[in-house]
């Protein structure tokens, strides 16, 4: 199995100021005159790592990773206002432009497949290929999927399950709205509280096999902040786009190169959604990984990424 490249570090950061409220962290690595890739995280709230630069050959991509709005080392932290998907649709444009690059390849998991595919859709022309991963189409029934007590997670996983309703009172009613209203409270216990809940709740059930250090790596408060306020706020806001938006669409993004990996066994995103992307998108190339959930660092998934991103620069090299 390929693992990740060498650990390397950033050639430049910065903030980019996007609006009055928001600054963007962004950085670049690998280098400077390769292809120009850049990385859509995941949440939305869940911010890059320095692991995320590892996808890709630094001697053949100049790497691109930023926190979106809220995320990570963007500034303001775990921000609501001002915060929706068009907003970082348009400053992914806005970063593409800042950095003097024509067309870029998107590489993007979970939510960052959501927001890599509306920004392809919105800029095709920009986009010279996709690799993505753990496809999110964010419907109600994906969202229904992870949060509902009927909801395919929640009968995997029923005392995990059980634990995430603990700020609820165990009440699943109107589950979101009342996780929204806690992680927007005044009372800063509650909204930690809250916060971690929903956090560990993902991070536990991320993976194929539990992480020991599941509740303490997730539950950590400033990242778990992030997570759970800006994940609650555009689930309860529907992502901010109409059911089924990317599907109705895709025709706008079917003559881009694409790959597409998921794992089998993924709890948090169902392959089921991969699967019926893929029939309305014959020309993606779709890879069910077997022995994987859903996170991007498990072997499987970590494999399957890197050799999707070292044949997309050998299919753009040749073009």
């Amino acid at each position: 199995m390929r693992p990740l490249y060498p650990a390397i570090n950033a050639n430049r950061q910065f903030w980019l100021p996007v609006s009055e409220r928001h600054h963007l962290y962004v950085e670049e690595s690998g280098n400077p005159l390769g292809i120009p890739v850049v990385l859509v995280h995941g949440g939305p709230g869940a911010g890059i790592s320095p692991e995320h630069r590892r996808f890709f050959d630094p001697e053949c991509y100049r790497i691109i990773l930023f926190d979106q709005r809220g995320a990570g080392q963007s500034r303001p932290h775990a921000e609501l206002e001002d915060n929706s998907t068009q907003a970082l649709v348009a400053d992914m444009e806005q970063i593409r432009t800042h950095l003097g690059i024509e067309r870029w390849l998107v590489f993007g998991g979970s939510w960052g497949s959501t927001l890599g595919l509306c920004y392809a859709i919105a800029y095709p022309e920009r986009v010279l290929g996709l690799v993505l991963r753990g496809l999110f189409l964010g419907r109600q029934q994906d969202l229904h999927w992870l949060y509902a007590p009927d909801g395919g997670a929640a009968q995997l996983f029923p005392d995990y399950y059980r634990e995430f309703l603990t700020p609820l009172e165990g009440d699943t009613d109107d589950l979101l709205g009342r996780y929204h209203r806690l992680l927007t409270s005044d009372n800063e216990l509650a909204r930690l509280n809250a916060a971690r809940a929903w956090a560990i709740w993902e991070g536990r059930i991320s993976t194929l096999l539990p992480r020991n250090d599941a509740d303490s790596h997730y539950g950590e408060a400033h990242s778990a902040l992030a997570l759970a306020r800006l994940e609650c706020h555009y689930f309860v806001n529907n992502c901010f786009f109409e059911e089924n938006h990317i599907i109705r669409r895709i025709d706008r993004v079917r003559s881009l190169p694409a790959i597409l990996v998921h794992g089998r066994y993924d709890a948090i995103c169902k392959p089921a959604a991969a699967m019926e992307l893929a029939a309305h998108w014959p020309e993606l190339r779709l890879q069910i990984v077997p022995g994987a959930g859903h996170s991007a660092f498990e072997p499987g998934i970590i494999d399957a990424l890197v050799k999707a991103t070292d044949h997309m620069a050998k299919e753009l090299i040749a073009q």
